[in-house]
């Protein structure tokens, strides 16, 4: 293939091919570590026929699966250095548990797990993702080198695919590197045979980088922590054995993934290096304790907690040596204002940032990458994510850093993440985690290794922790409607059914009694059949209703009737066997409800004009529930009510979840928000209804509300609110103000209430009981907008 680029998929005889002037796709092989393999690591070989070395800086090998989806993307490994003439070059890819023999040293090193029987190769020049994913396209890419399409792929050169592929076997070029454009002709299958660009193959190199010197058992070997990290997210010596690594037992995992830290007494001058490392002990309790000076010898890998996080740098399979005990530790790095970077993480055009050079004075993330598995360390921290059930808790190191009015600290937009926030555990299993609620300080000193999880990102395991000091956080109590205002409220009440317990049923009784004051209207989301998650195509919540507002009965508020539709079982998301639905309370002394027979779990209701005035044509009902925007997901439950001889509309609603999107902590930046197409559709509908309604009576009284499962700066609330039919009554607050939901230490808005431009006299209140704290009734916080219809009549 020439080395502009370009390549075709018209199959040309085999006998016209003539050698490549240009780097090709040599061998390709994805069965590494899989059953019945030799080889440990799968692997990607480069060859060169030209007669000048071919330099491939700021090239890449990447990957794509066979038989793409949607949601597919292009895996990226980047490159350095150059092919000399006639000579090969090696990258290392993903490592499986099987297999018994390490590739040679390899010149390039990801962690792609690639397919062993189908997927796609590609040689560009450049690190950014490819986007294509069918053959046309990728023929149109001018950055792509070299492509090899093995097995049933489906982006591939010419006639079809190389075949053969498998565990056992790679696809590979005739030894001349013969180039066709036909993956069909070029390759054949046969035995894995990697060659790196010093002409080593397996057992003629030292297969693994591990710097073994033939010295004594208790000298270390060359290789050293910071060598294992180097200066990205991933180790140059994934999938191969170290020897004799030196460190200081700095931690001790005996719960969880087992294992321990150790970190090298002795840094070296780059700050992009990590000096510390997980040791993984898998299913074998540690024996070694803080203060160890030890020798670790095993296998390096990447480990990832999830498909889209960042990874874990680990030794596993270890054999350890106990040198001396009792040695003192490293000092650790202070977390501060001063210390972390204000900028949150590198972008990769949405791909991967793992091959990046990590800038740890520029980055927050960069920052906290290059001390991964160090000893790090905070005083007095605020704590801005209350204790949960797992023992864990966040502290803002940054308490300047866009703070609550209680304690917290607000995302207030997608490019402020908040970069003094950290979450913290504690490696003491014999002690009890505190119980801490938001705006509590952990006083005093915690320090610990730094690791990293898929729920949060980087976190402190704290060897010592502060000790916890209670300001004092109170549930908040809004204050009771005036008789001509009507009270209009929203409040998630997490998967209650009839089959939970009393306490349950009490608390949340009680934030509604109590803390909402009562109410009217209460539109209550997350409300479970009768049975809770059994499964078995009950979809009625009469139980449920019968018990909760009974509760609330007890504690001291009205009588409430209710509405609702029930779903079609199991076709409205949530828990499986669940059916999650939207319901109506309303207390019958103070407004009224109008039915309008027939809505049910398939018919839309729609706004109609009579000789009385506008109305549903079934009340309750159903926004277009038959619409693509709600599939799997909770359809607006919209209801006419009357109060006071004015007639109001409310829409509740649950739009569909984040489930699905990247973290904003993980590798791909910037993260895709792929559930926020569902709910930009849902928004749409629900607008579109709005607009209707005041089609037929501009001065329409409609409140919407509910769990939008998005923030108030999102393209969900924008879509909702288009053409200014409806007012988000969040941006009313003062800005420290705005949250009904606290997620990794960020204080966020998710729950909402709208209002229509009729609407002009209100006063609006989240209130406060859950999110913040320790002991919930619900993660989230109700909230409650108080209408004076008369001053809106009088409008």
């Amino acid at each position: 293939m020439g080395a502009a680029g370009a390549f075709a998929f018209t199959a040309l005889p085999t006998a016209s091919a003539t050698p490549s002037a240009s780097a090709v796709i040599a061998e390709v092989y994805g069965g590494g570590g899989n059953s019945g393999a030799t080889l440990t690591r799968d692997f990607v070989e480069l060859g060169n026929a030209g007669s000048a070395a071919y330099d491939l800086s700021g090239y890449s090998v990447q990957y794509l699966p066979g038989t793409p989806s949607s949601g597919s993307t292009w895996q990226v490994t980047a490159l350095t250095g150059a092919i000399a003439p006639g000579a090969r070059y090696l990258v290392g890819e993903g490592t499986g548990s099987g297999g018994t023999t390490a590739l040679p040293t390899t010149d390039a090193t990801g962690t792609i797990a690639m397919s062993a029987t189908s997927g796609t190769i590609a040689l560009v020049s450049g690190t950014t993702a490819l986007t294509c994913k069918t053959a046309a396209d990728c023929a149109a890419d001018p950055s792509i080198v070299d492509l090899t399409g093995y097995g049933t792929a489906v982006v591939r050169e010419g006639s079809g695919p190389a075949t053969g592929a498998s565990n056992t076997a790679a696809v590979a070029r005739a030894d001349s590197l013969a180039d066709t454009d036909d993956n069909a002709a070029d390759f054949t299958s046969g035995t894995p045979s990697p060659v790196n660009s010093a002409g080593q193959t397996p057992g003629s190199g030292d297969g693994g980088g591990d710097g073994g010197d033939g010295g004594s058992p208790t000298d270390p070997g060359t290789v050293r922590v910071h060598d294992i990290q180097g200066t990205t997210r991933l180790s140059p010596y994934a999938g191969q054995t170290v020897t004799r690594v030196p460190g200081i037992v700095t931690g001790v995992r005996s719960s969880g993934s087992l294992g321990y830290w150790i970190q090298d007494p002795t840094p070296d001058t780059d700050p992009r290096t990590s000096e510390a490392v997980f040791v993984y002990t898998g299913s074998a309790k540690p024996t070694v304790a803080v203060g160890d000076s030890v020798l670790v010898t095993g296998k390096v890998s990447e480990y990832y907690p999830s498909s889209t996080s960042q990874s874990n740098t680990e030794i596993g399979g270890p054999t350890t040596t106990v040198l001396s005990s009792g040695n003192a530790l490293p000092d650790a790095v202070a977390l501060n204002a001063t210390s972390v970077p204000d900028a949150y993480i590198p972008t990769a055009s949405g791909g991967s940032i793992e091959s990046l050079a990590l800038q740890p004075t520029v980055y927050a993330q960069d920052f906290y990458e290059s001390l991964e598995g160090m000893r790090v360390t905070f005083a007095d921290a605020r704590v801005v994510g209350a204790s949960d059930a797992y023992g864990e808790l966040w502290v803002t190191v940054k308490p300047n850093e866009n703070a609550t009015a209680r304690g917290g600290t607000l995302y207030s937009s997608y490019d402020q993440p908040n970069t003094g926030r950290i979450e913290v555990m504690s490696l003491d299993t014999t002690s009890t985690f505190p119980a801490a609620n938001v705006g509590d300080e952990l006083s005093g000193v915690t320090t610990g290794p730094l690791d990293y999880s898929t729920y949060g990102g980087y976190n402190v395991q704290a060897t010592q922790l502060g000790t916890l000091v209670d300001k004092g956080l109170k549930q908040e109590v809004t204050r009771r409607q005036k008789g001509d205002e009507l009270a209009v409220a929203t409040y998630n009440v997490e998967n209650l059914d009839a089959l939970d317990t009393q306490e349950k049923f009490d608390r949340l009784a009680e934030g509604v009694a109590v803390n909402l004051n009562s109410p009217d209207i209460v539109a209550l989301e997350e409300i479970q059949d009768d049975n809770g998650a059994t499964n078995d195509g009950t979809v009625t919540a009469e139980g449920t209703l019968k018990r909760f507002t009974d509760a609330v009965r007890a504690a001291g508020g009205p009588a409430y009737k209710w509405r609702y539709i029930s779903p079609t079982n199991n076709a409205d998301g949530g828990e499986p066997g669940g059916n999650i639905r939207q319901v109506f309370l309303f207390n019958p002394k103070r407004v009224s409800f109008t039915d309008h027979p027939g809505g049910d779990a398939t018919t839309a209701t729609s706004v109609v004009k009579t000789r009385k005035g506008v109305e549903l044509t079934y009340s309750p009902g159903r926004i277009d529930p038959a619409n693509a925007a709600w599939e799997d997901s909770r359809k607006p439950l919209v209801g006419e009510f009357t109060f006071q001889g004015e007639q109001v509309f409310v829409i509740a609603n649950h739009f569909i979840s984040k489930g699905g999107d990247q973290p904003i902590h993980g590798r791909y930046q910037p993260p895709a928000r792929s559930s926020e197409t569902q709910r930009a559709a849902q928004a749409a509908e629900v607008n579109t209804f709005v607009k209707s309604l005041l089609a037929a009576d501009k001065n329409a009284k409609a409140v919407v509300l509910g769990d939008l499962n998005d923030y108030e700066f999102s393209q969900t609330v924008t879509t909702l609110t288009a053409d200014k039919v409806l007012k988000p009554l969040i941006t009313t607050l003062p800005a420290a103000e705005r949250y009904t939901y606290v997620y990794d230490g960020n204080s966020q808005t998710l729950d909402h209430i709208l209002t229509s431009p009729a609407v002009t006299s209100f006063n609006y209140d989240v209130v406060h009981i859950n999110a913040e704290f320790a002991d919930q009734a619900s993660d989230h916080d109700p909230q409650i907008v108080r209408i004076d219809v008369s001053k809106c009549r009088r409008h």
